[in-house]
């Protein structure tokens, strides 16, 4: 039996990113980041016997004639495509055109919205299965044993029998990390993702855990297929990371876990990365959340060769922190930063725009704040987002009940960040996407800049600098006035 998983080519204003990804968004400058579950889904199936083709059309620059092409010439059982909410209806359209050009063949569709709304993808098109949940491994496998060997569907899975819709009931995340292998480079083709921020190659990403310990953040869609967290060991994690530096030669790695495991976890992962030579070969990054680290921790991180820490600012005003249920303190946010910063190791923050409480005075608060930690090199980078309710999240049943959308709320095809779709108290919709090129203009400052250029030290920082500036430019495009017309697909 043969498997595909498949990211179509899809039509908008760039590049999608949709792979392993909370937030979806059209780039200018491309950026092609490792989707780790169905990589680890295509190592699962490969490992049972099925015949798997990894086709990732985005990744690769396939157009539509070429993803047909694929598909006429490997003739797959099973294709399986990650969605989001503002591609969701194209993939649809995908779907039903397969079904009536390969009617044999049976689809199936996995993410976020789908996890949120399965029900919703059974009646809007002709899909075969909807994975909800963020296990896509293992009940992509359970939905190919089914059709291989009969065997019991897991729980998660939406499916179609004869006329009726049917599922198998929530789905439970009950799968052990630790019994998975590691993924298939080769067979994923992992020489195609990276970030531009990367400073070495090859460059190659882990999971340490799925997906947050804090799993209560309002906005975040990853809390819809991940609200219970899991670890491998580090144990896992570490002879994963020697592998990578024995078979693929890998001299920088990101771990994309929600949050990166802390306490007890962290400090024998970083005694392991050191016992064992790791941190002379390799850089690591991760995501990381304040109020997880101290300075002790934060110094064996940087013994242990961590080099960046993706951390969520998304505001300055304490008001917003507190209904996202981020947990944290602005005061703490400042203070950590600084802390970090002491440490040696880059902070890359993340910042919203759009809540539809904050005024404009109240955004101007965040860029300050961004710039200051920025200027006084508390931060390296930021990544600054346009706010998006996704289905399934508590922010996205808050707009619905309050009114705050100022748009249909089923025209999904505009939750792309193109265009903010909440309301605000005092600003237009161009006054917003400014507001956003406007925390990506704290890249152009003469101190910023300075300090950038006094850290080149050879053609690594060189690169590094240039590709930066390029992304930085690519961003400032991203989030330039939209098109009349530009959503409309």
């Amino acid at each position: 039996m043969k498997v595909m998983i498949s990211y179509p080519p899809l039509k908008g204003s760039g590049s999608p990113m949709l792979t392993q990804n909370r937030q979806f968004q059209w780039y200018h400058v491309p950026s092609f980041i490792y989707p780790l579950v169905p990589a680890m889904a295509a190592t699962l199936l490969k490992n049972n016997g099925f015949d798997v083709i990894w086709n990732d059309c985005i990744a690769e620059r396939r157009n539509k004639d070429d993803f047909f092409k694929i598909i006429d010439a490997e003739r797959p059982d099973i294709i399986a495509f990650e969605t989001k909410t503002p591609v969701v209806k194209q993939h649809w359209a995908i779907i039903d055109h397969i079904k009536t050009k390969y009617p044999s063949c049976e689809t199936v569709l996995m993410g976020d919205h789908v996890t949120a709304l399965p029900q919703e993808s059974m009646a809007m098109s002709k899909v075969d299965y909807v994975i909800t949940g963020g296990d896509y491994d293992f009940l992509l496998l359970g939905i190919a044993m089914w059709k291989r060997n009969r065997t019991a569907l897991p729980a998660g899975i939406w499916y179609r029998e004869d006329e009726d819709i049917r599922n198998t009931g929530q789905f439970d995340l009950s799968g052990d990390l630790n019994t998975l292998p590691f993924i298939d480079r080769r067979l994923t083709k992992a020489h195609l993702y990276g970030e531009k921020w990367k400073k070495r190659s090859p460059f190659f990403y882990t999971l340490a855990g799925r997906d947050c310990p804090w799993a209560k953040c309002t906005f975040c869609a990853w809390t819809t297929t991940f609200p219970k967290f899991r670890v491998r060991t580090p144990e896992s994690v570490l002879n994963e990371i020697g592998i990578l530096i024995s078979d693929y030669g890998v001299k920088e790695i990101f771990d994309d876990t929600g949050t990166f495991p802390s306490g007890g976890w962290l400090r024998k992962f970083c005694e392991g990365m050191i016992e064992r030579g790791y941190n002379k070969e390799i850089l690591f990054s991760c995501n990381m959340r304040y109020g997880y680290l101290n300075s002790e921790l934060l110094g064996m991180m940087k013994k242990a060769g961590f080099r960046k820490l993706k951390m969520g600012l998304e505001s300055a005003n304490q008001k917003t922190l507190d209904i996202l249920k981020k947990g944290v303190k602005v005061e703490q946010i400042i203070t950590e930063s600084k802390l970090i910063s002491r440490a040696d190791i880059d902070i890359q923050l993340t910042v919203m725009v759009g809540y539809p409480w904050e005024t404009r005075d109240d955004v101007q608060r965040t860029l300050d704040l961004a710039g200051i930690l920025m200027r006084s090199g508390s931060a390296e980078m930021l990544q600054a987002t346009v706010v998006v309710p996704y289905p399934g999240t508590p922010l996205y049943q808050s707009a619905i009940e309050q009114g705050w959308f100022s748009i249909d709320p089923s025209d999904y095809g505009r939750y792309d960040m193109r265009e903010p779709i909440l309301k605000t108290p005092d600003m237009s919709s161009e006054d917003v996407m400014k507001m956003c090129r406007g925390l990506y203009q704290r890249f152009l400052t003469p101190r910023y800049i300075l300090r950038h250029v006094g850290k080149i030290r050879g053609w690594e920082d060189m690169s590094y600098v240039a590709r930066g500036a390029k992304a930085v430019i690519g961003h400032l495009l991203d989030f330039k006035k939209r098109r009349q017309g530009e959503h409309n697909l």
